[in-house]
């Protein structure tokens, strides 16, 4: 017998997330096999009076795919993946895996030739054209790095996912509000004190429409803007190698210096393109229910009392001039039991050691989102 929250996440994703509409084409892509989640997802999509479709990956499948890639392979790629995305009207990715370092020993070379061809389809078509949200999905893997036991990831991950997110959604409004109208962020904490400009760059609330789990308010900066140091105090998975202690120096906007557990290989990744150095979102999560990082940046992006300051490509929807074929969130949290840390709007203290102090803004506060 299924399990019921299993149906109730799909009917989460189909009617809240994508708002699926009589006659609307669904691609449901599927990484990790997971037939539950993704037959209730079709059920949902056929209640909805939609037409799902499925679309079936493997990361050890991938692995074999990229290790022998070459650039006219992967340009024939992004064209089977655009023809198929361009006709479609929503999207749902259900992630999962046993192995998040499976890609660890593809070449850097290819991986970044990927980004540069299959992964336009994201940004260019799937991002701008279509209703999308994007989950991950609880296996004995995830329990594991979040040091849970299986059932115990499972119940958290329920909670998580299908958390009151009209609520929260209204609650963002005030925070939007207030990013909207500020010029000046500070931000300040144990290795870190950062200064940049968000002045009229749009700012996007999400509250369960394009990631399940939410619970994030993002921005950009301008880009060259970014002057200081950030020290980020979560580890960062990317293309397959877990980074930490990775520290980053700013001047006018370009990350002149980057320190980690291994430099090189982290400079690598900022020598991809010229927008590989800038910053292209800044982002403060407030999902009450995710405490700690668990190397998974769906997860670990939306941490109670975090934000994330991502080097690489900006969205459209706060878009700051930024382009690149990376976009890697790394994440800060400044609660207390993190070292803490103090963020600034124009001067004004609006959060303290990842709770917000002023009234209009403590609804986003984990006491009261969960009651």
């Amino acid at each position: 017998m299924r399990d019921p929250r299993i149906n109730q996440l799909a009917d989460l994703l189909v009617n809240y997330s994508v708002k699926l509409q009589q006659g609307e084409k669904l691609l449901i892509e599927n990484t990790g096999i997971q037939q539950e989640l993704v037959s209730a997802i079709i059920e949902k999509a056929y209640e909805a009076g939609g037409h799902p479709f499925v679309e079936l990956k493997d990361q050890k499948v991938m692995r074999s795919l990229l290790k022998g890639a070459n650039e006219t392979q992967l340009k024939a790629w992004e064209q089977y993946e655009a023809n198929v995305m361009n006709d479609m009207d929503a999207y749902i990715a259900v992630r999962s895996g046993d192995n998040i370092n499976e890609l660890a020993d593809v070449p850097s070379d290819k991986n970044k030739l990927y980004g540069q061809t299959v992964m336009n389809v994201h940004r260019q078509i799937r991002v701008p054209n279509t209703k999308w949200c994007v989950l991950r999905y609880p296996n004995e893997s995830m329990a594991q790095l979040a040091e849970m036991s299986t059932e115990a990831f499972e119940d958290f991950y329920f909670n998580v996912c299908t958390l009151d997110y009209a609520k929260m959604n209204q609650a963002m409004d005030a925070l939007v509000k207030k990013m909207q109208e500020t010029d000046e962020v500070k931000i300040k904490g144990p290795g870190t004190d950062l200064t940049f400009s968000i002045k009229d760059i749009p700012v996007i609330k999400c509250a369960g429409e394009m990631n399940i789990p939410d619970g994030e308010v993002y921005t950009a900066p301008i880009r060259n803007s970014v002057n200081g140091t950030l020290t980020y105090n979560t580890p960062s998975p990317y293309q397959g190698f877990t980074y930490e202690n990775v520290s980053l120096t700013f001047e006018d906007g370009k990350i002149i210096h980057a320190q980690a557990n291994d430099t090189e290989r982290i400079q690598h990744v900022f020598d991809t393109d010229e927008g590989a150095r800038y910053i292209g979102e800044f982002a403060i999560g407030i999902n009450p229910y995710i405490q700690h990082p668990m190397k998974d940046i769906l997860f670990d992006e939306k941490i109670d009392g975090s934000f994330h300051f991502t080097p690489g490509q900006a969205y459209d929807n706060a878009y700051n001039g930024n382009d690149s074929s990376i976009h890697w969130d790394m994440v800060n949290i400044q609660r207390e039991d993190y070292g803490g840390g103090e963020m600034y709007f124009d001067g004004e203290l609006v959060r303290k050691d990842g709770r917000f102090v002023i009234p209009e803004l403590t609804p986003l506060n984990p006491d009261q989102l969960k009651a």
